[in-house]
């Protein structure tokens, strides 16, 4: 006997099953997720995890490579500039960083192009530089982040980059040429020597086939080629974009860019047409006067004042917060500080308001801190 089924029966049906698979699922394989088991027969085949695996692998300059990443079906796409955390096993530890991806954002390409610098003591960076392969799978999180293009699209763009912060503008630029746009654009892009410029046959490509577009290069360690020599000052400024007052810049790159940039546009009084994105670690300054005592309430464990971030402070005391970027970023390590007062390492600022939510990675305790770990 067979049971006729309607239309509107059947959609029921297979509503209430999508509903009830997940909960059968997770009541089966508890006390580990899904996807634990999944990833035996294919890491690539995940309900909840979202994971990328390397297709792609090439290696543009002697100490970067450029990746080229398949998500799995939860991907959603990126707006360009903005970043992503990939998580990585070295040796054994799972490590997360921020990457902005590089191609061009707003198309139906569904894959993920991450170009990568190895950096002293980088454990991701030098282990992707060297190790990387197609077919590596990684742990992937949407992307996200404040440094993006403005919609509507400014008259005039000028991007600035430096090392691998060229990503993040690069996207930017691959945007603005693949939608058309018509205004002024400048790239102006810091390296050594030219011999360390990525992409730079698709840039010297895209200005010559768009009237709009100029890209030059500065180099540092060299005397000859290129446009621009030395490091960034307002006669660099008028060299790439005359225009410069009536534009939108974004900036990426290495602090010693980011700093004389941001000088150059506060003098100038255009500090609020500079927009930036720093991929840099943040490092403390222990000033010898490290004093008090941490206490990580939410777990009772107390641990003398050293001067490092709070994260570190708290991972040197056997504690294990979340944690992402450890470059201010992400906001992964968000704790709340319920008393005490704490330096914010990247802009200095002091903080000694109780109950207030802090990033543990670019924190440091200025005498006694109670913070809710």
């Amino acid at each position: 006997m067979s049971i006729a089924t309607t239309p509107t029966s059947r959609g029921r049906r297979s509503s209430l099953l999508s509903r009830l698979r997940p909960r059968l699922l997770e009541t089966l394989t508890t006390p580990h997720a899904v996807d634990r088991y999944l990833e035996l027969v294919d890491p690539m085949m995940t309900v909840d995890d979202m994971r990328a695996e390397v297709v792609a692998v090439r290696h543009q300059t002697p100490d970067t490579v450029t990746l080229t990443l398949r998500p799995t079906w939860q991907w959603k796409g990126f707006a360009a500039g903005h970043f992503v955390q990939i998580g990585v096993v070295v040796d054994g530890v799972r490590h997360t960083r921020c990457y902005s991806p590089a191609g061009t954002a707003g198309t139906d390409d569904d894959t993920i192009e991450l170009t990568v610098k190895a950096q002293p003591d980088g454990i991701v960076s030098n282990y992707l530089v060297a190790s990387a392969k197609p077919g590596l799978v990684v742990n992937l999180a949407p992307a996200t982040g404040t440094f993006e293009l403005p919609s509507p699209r400014p008259d005039h763009v000028l991007l600035i980059s430096g090392g691998s912060g060229i990503t993040p503008v690069m996207s930017m630029l691959r945007t603005l040429v693949h939608e058309g746009y018509t205004g002024r654009v400048a790239f102006l892009h810091y390296a050594y020597t030219e011999n360390d410029v990525c992409y730079r046959a698709e840039l010297d490509r895209i200005a010559a086939e768009n009237d709009n577009v100029d890209v030059l290069y500065a180099y540092t360690d060299q005397q000859n080629g290129g446009h621009l020599h030395g490091f960034f000052d307002t006669e660099h400024l008028n060299v790439a974009a005359p225009w410069h007052a009536s534009a939108q810049t974004f900036l990426c790159g290495p602090p010693g860019l980011m700093k004389g940039v941001r000088s150059v546009f506060d003098e100038l009084g255009l500090s609020e047409s500079l927009f930036s994105e720093e991929f840099v670690t943040a490092v403390p300054v222990v000033d010898g006067d490290a004093s008090g005592t941490v206490s990580f309430s939410g777990s009772s464990v107390e641990a003398e004042n050293d001067g490092a971030t709070l994260l570190e402070q708290a991972e040197n005391a056997g504690l294990t917060p979340e944690f992402g970027c450890r470059m201010g970023i992400c906001f992964t390590c968000t704790a709340i500080k319920k008393s005490g007062c704490t330096r914010n390492v990247k802009t200095g600022e002091l903080d000694s308001d109780p109950d207030n939510e802090i990033q543990l990675c670019i924190s440091v305790p200025v005498g006694d801190v109670d913070i809710d770990v």
